[in-house]
C-alpha cells in the first residue's frame, strides 16, 4: 500500500513544479515582449525607405543682388542746383513720381527762348496778314506772301521744339525741372543732396531704382566645384537674417570665366521675392543640389539614431513588432540619409519620437 501512495505523491509534486515553471516562462515572455501603446502610436511618424538616386550638395557663398533687367539708373538731363528732394533711400516709388526738383539756368534760358519765339510768331502772323492784304490789292507779289507764311511756320516749329524739350525735361514751376521715376520700384541708390550742384558732364547717376519682386543671388564657385555645377540645378539659399527659412530657386546663368581677383566663377540663382524679405547686398549661403548616377536606400535623417559610434533605425511592422536595426550610413544630404546596408526598400522606419522606444528596446 505504501508504494502507490508514494507514486501519487511524486506525480503531484511534478505537476506543481511543471506548473510553476510554465508560469515563470509566461511571465518572462510577457516581460520581453514590447508593445507600443495607442497613445505613443499617435505621436510617432512612420516613413518608408525607398531606393532613390543619390542627391549631392555643393555649398557656395554669395550675396543678393537686384534683378539686372529691372534696375534703372536716373541721370540729370540739365545742369542746375538741387532745390528739393522728395524721396529717400529705401522708399518705394511709383512710375512718374517726382524724385527731386532741380533749379536750372538752362530751363530759364529755354523759357526765354520760348517767350521770344511766341513774340516772333505774333509779329510774323501780322506780317503775313499785311502781305496777304497787299497781294489781294495787287500791291505785292505772291512771293511776299509765301515768305511771310514761312516765317510763321518757322516760329511755330521753334515753339514746338521748346515745348517738346519741356516735356522731356519735365519742366516744373518757373526755371525748374522735375526728376521723375521711370519705373515703379525701390530707391536702392541715392547720390543727391539739397543745394548740390548738378552737372551734365558728370557721368554719375543721381538715383537707382529697382523692382525687388524677384532678385538674383550671385554665388561664387571654386575651380574644384565647377564640373559639378550646371544650369537648371535646384538651389536653396539661406541668409543670416532668415536662417530657418530657406529660399528656393534654380541656377539660370553661369558666367563661364573666372574672376581674376577671387579665382572663382559666378553663377546666378533667380529667387521669387514677392514677400520682399531678401534685400540687395545680403550675404547668402547657397546649397546646390544635383543627383548622382548611383542609387541607394534613403530614409529621413531624423530616423537615424547614433549610439556608441554606430547608426541604428527602428524598423516598424506593427505595434507588436518593432526592431532595432543597425545600418551603415553612406552619406547625409539635407533631410535625407542614404544607407549602404542594413535596410531594404519599402521597409518602414520610425522617424519621430523614436528615442524613447529605442531606449526601451535596448534595455
Amino acid at each position: 500500500m505504501k508504494q502507490p501512495i508514494l507514486i501519487v505523491g511524486f506525480s503531484l509534486l511534478a505537476a506543481v513544479i511543471w506548473s510553476g515553471c510554465k508560469h515563470t516562462q509566461a511571465e518572462d515572455s510577457e516581460k520581453s515582449t514590447f508593445v507600443l501603446s495607442d497613445t505613443m502610436l499617435k505621436n510617432i511618424r512612420i516613413d518608408t525607405a525607398h531606393m532613390v538616386p543619390v542627391m549631392n550638395e555643393v555649398r557656395l557663398s554669395g550675396k543678393v543682388a537686384p534683378n539686372g533687367g529691372k534696375v534703372l539708373k536716373v541721370y540729370p538731363l540739365v545742369s542746375g542746383y538741387v532745390e528739393d528732394i522728395k524721396v529717400q533711400l529705401g522708399d518705394y516709388v511709383q512710375k512718374g513720381q517726382v524724385l527731386a526738383v532741380i533749379h536750372s539756368a538752362e530751363i530759364a534760358d529755354y523759357e526765354k527762348q520760348l517767350a521770344q519765339a511766341r513774340s516772333d510768331r505774333g509779329v510774323a502772323e501780322k506780317n503775313l496778314k499785311v502781305a496777304q492784304d497787299l497781294y489781294d490789292s495787287r500791291l505785292s507779289t505772291e512771293k511776299d506772301v509765301v515768305n511771310a507764311r514761312g516765317e510763321v511756320q518757322k516760329n511755330n516749329a521753334e515753339i514746338n521744339r521748346l515745348n517738346d524739350l519741356f516735356k522731356i525735361y519735365r519742366k516744373g514751376k518757373g526755371a525748374t525741372y522735375l526728376v521723375t521715376a521711370p519705373i515703379s520700384g525701390y530707391i536702392i541708390e541715392k547720390n543727391i543732396n539739397n543745394n548740390m550742384e548738378i552737372r551734365t558732364d558728370n557721368s554719375a547717376n543721381i538715383f537707382t531704382i529697382s523692382e525687388l519682386d524677384d532678385v538674383w543671388v550671385m554665388a561664387n564657385v571654386f575651380e574644384t566645384d565647377i564640373a559639378k555645377i550646371k544650369e537648371g540645378y535646384e538651389a536653396d539659399v539661406v541668409t543670416v537674417s532668415y536662417p530657418d527659412e530657406p529660399f528656393h530657386g534654380k541656377i539660370d546663368k553661369i558666367n563661364n570665366f573666372l574672376d581674376p581677383a577671387t579665382k572663382t566663377m559666378q553663377v546666378r540663382i533667380r529667387i521669387d521675392n514677392k514677400n520682399m524679405l531678401l534685400k540687395p547686398e545680403m550675404f547668402a549661403t547657397v546649397y546646390v543640389k544635383y543627383t548622382d548616377h548611383d542609387e541607394k536606400i534613403a530614409v529621413p535623417s531624423a530616423a537615424v539614431i547614433f549610439d556608441n559610434s554606430k547608426n541604428y533605425v527602428l524598423v516598424f511592422k506593427d505595434k507588436f513588432n518593432i526592431a532595432v536595426r543597425q545600418v551603415e550610413v553612406a552619406k547625409t544630404s539635407g533631410d535625407l540619409t542614404y544607407l549602404s546596408s542594413g535596410l531594404q526598400a519599402d521597409e518602414k522606419v520610425i522617424s519621430k519620437n523614436q528615442l524613447l522606444i529605442y531606449d526601451a528596446l535596448k534595455d
